[in-house]
């Protein structure tokens, strides 16, 4: 049975619901700090159980620096693509 020209263009239109919604996700602020705070966790975890000295201070490093990149790739995309992305 052929797919009709309505019904390509209805599974179009949701794989395109579907990749804004991914994509606004990847880029959204909550899944940054779940990542963030996920990151923490695990290291604090690791930290305290090998005895680390300032384990506390000492997780907050790689989650920071996750938020911290985050940050710039924005720009560093935007560039990136003006200047080397061609189609």
């Amino acid at each position: 049975m052929q797919e009709t020209l309505e019904q390509k263009i209805s599974s179009i239109l949701e794989r395109n619901k579907k990749v804004e919604a991914d994509k606004a996700w990847e880029t959204s602020k909550t899944r940054r700090t779940i990542i963030a705070i996920a990151t923490y966790l695990i290291v604090l975890y690791f930290l305290l159980a090998i005895n680390a000295p300032n384990p506390y201070f000492n997780a907050l490093i790689p989650a920071v620096a996750f938020i911290l990149s985050t940050l710039s790739l924005p720009f560093i995309k935007n560039w990136w693509v003006e200047n080397h992305y061609k189609k």
